[in-house]
């Protein structure tokens, strides 16, 4: 197993299989379900929750409300405003009133239905701009700020004043959608309270070690009496980067008489009351010289939270650090603003806030290219950062910056060689575009949140490695890779290396898998952990052969350590039989660097947002476009993307990432439109809510500019979430060379493509 080798996933065989088990399959005999009623309208008093005629349906174990919660019912990641089950007040549709334990899932239903709910409806607000106004409803009348969670804003040089010494200026209002998550595997969880009052949980979770911390802190138990196992995962994309059943499962485990509870949340719950991307507004004004040399930006972004804060803020954060994309921009002021309303919980998902921005920035620069009569490649290459140059916060990049090296190579490959004489071949009702975006994502967790990961490996009695690891696999690949490093390492086969899956109790803190961080985190904790071992397994076969040879002469081998000068051989299996085996474990530990500028007394004023960087990854893509004029229907025909995340580990699965990001990135862009009515989700399942298919993702070429991060393990940086960004500026900007018509609001849809199109129309017939 060597870096750079494209190994097969460890996981392939046994998901292929369908052997693979996932939190809703670790079901019991004499096993509880639970569920909640849910609220079902998006603002009311709640004056009170009947729960006699469910509790006396037989079968039925219990039903719990607010008042059975121990603890102070407040759950969130970093903003504790969401409550466990709600109280008094109905903030959104999905607000949980009710909780129930019963046999069966037949049971749990009824019961469900048997529980009515007392309200008093209270007028709801549902727009973020309106959310704003003096006399708007309040969701949360506590909040001292009404209904504004944050408002941030990072000027760097002469921010806006800067747009008067601009020679040309452009101006556009975006607007961006919510998107579903829609993972393979729902919400879901098993959990049991034992006869020592220790609370065990198997959980579908991307930040196990936090759920601890967020469980303990909602129902006012001990952290440490709660083991939270983290087994295989169907896909979690940011939504279950914080509680979703952890806090219900816990109190329903704590009135199950010592029995396994189970919680799964069908599709249609789990549209309703699981975390949404964030919608938002986006307004940018963007200034340059004649020959095309950015000098100024002026952005504001407002962003719908839905009900609860979540991680929306930190998103605002995000988007707004990406909001001038990889570009070299002298001045800039960029204002954010995350709004509570009635609307479903806005939250992480891949990309975290950076496509929203993308979808702004990388229209603004086609067409202020236009203005100026520049191709869209040329200002993006005048423009592109390098290292040393400061970002839009005004962060010197001292990192790996291949961003000039990405349009380079998309500028010589055949897609893009070809692609005007591509465009003249378009058939009849049909027009044809490419459009290019570049797009960046940040690497870790930023100054707001230490970053850091500890790595556990063992020599085990047969003579095989055990590598414990923090951080949650949740389909990307990240387990595999460690394995890998490991192996390369350590000279072992994958059959003598063994991976365990986060659990509280066996591995160690390593944060949550989210930001683009679990492979550059946790690897460089687990290449100090497996370097270690290697030394110590040296120094006893050392002591083995009563040797004084360097630590050099023994080499390891798949199974068996050899000194070199004599050939002797001793296996690892009888090297771990001998005494005194706590030698033959290491841990590794690391923490990522934080940009100077946001460190305390940093030049950057809003450190504490979770904005600044210090390392980023980039992207340059292509997307090659066929609209339909007939009905505005956009084909994606090609797509390219060239990536700069430093070295590739294992070519196979950053290919399985490109892909797969692309071809979401693509249903955000075209097809995903969660639709809602006053709080109320109208794309209630797959029937309404439109994902792309396999015959909907074009052929994806990728290229990958393998710069080297010093910081990085082998090189490399964390690419999970870059690919996402891409598509929907590609694709907007092709739709724009093809027609000549921008289209503001995403997703493209045909219907608004197809206005676009008939207003145009309309007025080059007036003209």
């Amino acid at each position: 197993m060597e870096i750079g080798d494209p190994l097969v996933r460890a996981d392939a065989l046994a998901k292929v299989l369908g052997k693979e088990k996932y939190s809703a399959d670790l079901y019991t005999p004499g096993m509880l379900w639970s569920g909640v009623k849910r609220a079902g309208v998006s603002h009311a008093e709640l004056v009170s929750v009947n729960i006699e005629r469910a509790k006396a349906l037989e079968g039925v174990e219990a039903v719990l409300t607010a008042a059975d919660v121990p603890g102070p019912n407040r759950q969130g990641v970093i903003h504790k405003d969401q409550p466990v089950l709600a109280q008094d007040r109905i903030h959104y549709a999905g607000d949980p009133v009710a909780l129930v334990l019963a046999k069966d899932q037949s049971t749990l239903k009824k019961a469900l239905e048997l529980i009515s709910l007392e309200l008093r409806e209270l007028p709801g607000v549902y727009d973020p701009a309106s959310a704003l106004e003096a006399k708007a409803p309040l969701v949360h009348p506590q909040n001292e700020s009404g209904n504004l969670i944050i408002h941030a804003t990072q000027i760097l040089g002469r921010g806006a004043a800067a747009l008067d010494d601009c020679q040309t200026v452009v101006e556009g209002d975006f607007e961006v959608p919510r998107q579903e998550h829609a993972f393979m595997e729902t919400e879901c969880g098993v959990a049991r309270l034992d006869e020592n009052g220790r609370l065990e949980m198997s959980v579908s979770t991307q930040a196990p070690f936090r759920d601890r911390l967020e469980i303990g802190q909602a129902l006012g138990l001990d952290p440490f009496s709660i083991r939270v196992k983290a087994p295989a995962m169907g896909g979690g994309f940011g939504g279950k980067d914080g509680a979703t059943v952890q806090c219900l499962l816990a109190l329903a485990a704590l009135k199950a008489s010592n029995r396994p509870v189970i919680m799964v949340w069908d599709r249609r719950e789990s549209f309703l009351a699981g975390t949404k991307r964030l919608a938002g507004r986006l307004k940018y004004r963007l200034g340059a010289d004649a020959d095309g040399s950015l000098k100024a930006l002026v952005c504001e972004i407002i962003m719908d939270n839905g009900a609860y804060a979540n991680l929306g803020p930190e998103v605002l954060g995000q988007c707004m650090e990406c909001a001038a994309g990889p570009y070299r921009v002298l001045n800039t002021s960029i204002s954010g603003k995350a709004v509570y309303t009635n609307n479903p919980v806005g939250g992480p998902f891949r990309g975290f806030g950076a496509p929203q921005a993308a979808f702004a920035m990388e229209q603004m620069m086609d067409m202020l290219a236009a203005r100026l009569g520049l191709e869209p490649l040329e200002i993006r290459r005048r423009n592109a950062l390098k290292r040393g140059d400061k970002n839009s916060l005004g962060i010197t990049l001292t990192t790996s910056t291949g961003i000039a090296q990405c349009l380079h190579t998309l500028a010589d490959h055949p897609l893009y060689l070809q692609a005007e004489d591509w465009k003249k071949k378009s058939p009849p009702f049909r027009a044809r575009g490419k459009g290019l975006a570049c797009v960046l994502h940040s690497v870790g967790f930023g100054a707001k949140v230490p970053d850091y990961a500890t790595a556990k490996i063992e020599l085990t009695g047969e003579g095989k490695f055990k590598i414990y690891s923090g951080i949650v696999d949740m389909g990307q690949g990240n387990a595999s890779t460690y394995l890998q490093m490991a192996g390369d390492i350590l000279n072992q086969d994958a059959a003598d290396l063994e991976l365990v899956l986060p659990d509280t109790e066996l591995c160690l803190p390593s944060g949550s898998a989210s930001a683009s961080r679990t492979t550059y985190i946790f690897g460089n904790a687990l290449i100090k952990a497996a370097e270690r071992l290697k030394k110590l397994i040296q120094q006893k076969a050392a002591m083995v052969f009563a040797s004084q040879d360097r630590e050099d002469d023994f080499a390891l081998l798949p199974r068996t350590v050899r000194h070199l000068p004599s050939g002797w051989e001793v296996s690892l299996a009888d090297l771990a039989r001998m005494p005194n085996k706590s030698e033959l474990t290491a841990t590794g530990y690391f923490k990522a660097p934080v940009a100077p500028e946001a460190k305390e007394g940093g030049s950057l004023e809003i450190k504490g947002f979770g904005m600044g960087h210090r390392l980023f990854s980039y992207g340059a893509h292509l997307a090659l476009i066929e609209v339909d004029q007939i009905t505005g229907h956009i084909e994606v025909a090609s797509y390219l993307a060239v990536t700069d995340s430093g070295r590739v580990i294992n070519p196979q699965i950053f290919e399985q990432q490109i892909q797969g990001g692309i071809a979401q990135g693509l249903g955000y862009g075209l097809c995903e439109d969660f639709l809602l009515h006053k709080g109320q989700v109208l794309s209630r399942d797959f029937s309404t809510y439109i994902l792309p298919t396999s015959l909907d993702v074009p052929v994806i070429y990728s290229k990958a500019v393998e710069t080297h991060e010093d910081s990085g393990p082998y090189g490399m940086k964390g690419m999970g979430e870059l690919p996402i960004c891409g598509p929907l500026p590609a694709v907007a900007n092709g739709l724009a060379d093809a027609c000549g018509v921008r289209v503001m609001q995403a997703p493209l849809t045909g219907e608004r493509v197809l206005n676009a199109l008939s207003t145009a129309g309309a007025a080059g017939e007036e003209k």
